[in-house]
């Protein structure tokens, strides 16, 4: 998400803004996304967010056999391979900030690979009863629809950028799996419950938006 959605865009004219630390660290996210990561540009799969972002998923089927070996889903080594995995993301972000080494490839590959933590911190959680289950069908349920939707959406020409109740999600759903990795379900269970509650708001806003534009298209072709 962080590599390919966010970073110093160019203002009108083409110059670069300042590196504040707001903008480091993905607040500051004013300007239009970088065009190195827009739909048709080259993958450009050799560069430094993106090596962070291979790492990223390589870690998660590792994940998930150390998580599944343990007697009941909690310990040091999993949840600290969750967290490694999950913090990736920031990381790959900043890299790419500054660097400037933005990517299709990247903007494609971070939302995949969290989507892919998600789900293995749902296997997790769903497997050792770690997480209230309802709560994960609907997290998963979600996740699906979202792929659904992304994929009818780019197949008419629709690009959707991630919103900041989406952005606002990743934090509390990923401490829900890494808290009740460590032991302390409750705490693992609100986060998730909000995390949950930002996704399906993030969810809707997609859906609003992705209407809005297909029938701009639409009206735009007749």
């Amino acid at each position: 998400m962080a590599n390919g959605t966010s970073g110093a865009h160019a203002d009108e004219g083409g110059r670069r803004p300042r590196l504040t630390v707001r903008r480091l660290v993905g607040l500051d996210r004013s300007g239009p996304p970088p065009p190195q990561t827009a739909a048709g540009q080259p993958l450009r799969p050799w560069t430094v967010p993106n090596a962070i972002g291979f790492l990223r998923l390589a870690l998660i089927p590792v994940f998930l056999v150390v998580a599944l070996s343990t007697a009941d889903g909690t310990g040091a080594l999993p949840a600290t391979l969750f967290a490694v995995i999950g913090w990736g993301d920031y990381a790959d972000g900043i890299a790419a900030r500054v660097t400037r080494q933005y990517s299709r490839l990247g903007a494609l590959m971070d939302p995949l690979t969290d989507r892919l933590l998600a789900i293995s911190g749902v296997v997790v959680c769903w497997h050792f009863v770690l997480l209230p289950r309802w709560a994960l069908a609907v997290l998963v349920a979600r996740e699906l629809a979202m792929l659904a939707l992304g994929r009818y959406g780019l197949s008419r020409g629709v690009e959707l950028r991630i919103n900041w109740p989406g952005r606002l999600s990743v934090a509390p759903l990923m401490g829900g799996f890494f808290f009740a990795m460590v032991g302390l379900e409750g705490l693992g269970a609100i986060l998730l419950y909000i995390g949950l509650a930002l996704s399906l708001a993030a969810t809707a806003l997609y859906v609003r938006d992705g209407a809005a534009q297909l029938k701009c298209k639409t009206s735009t072709s007749t």
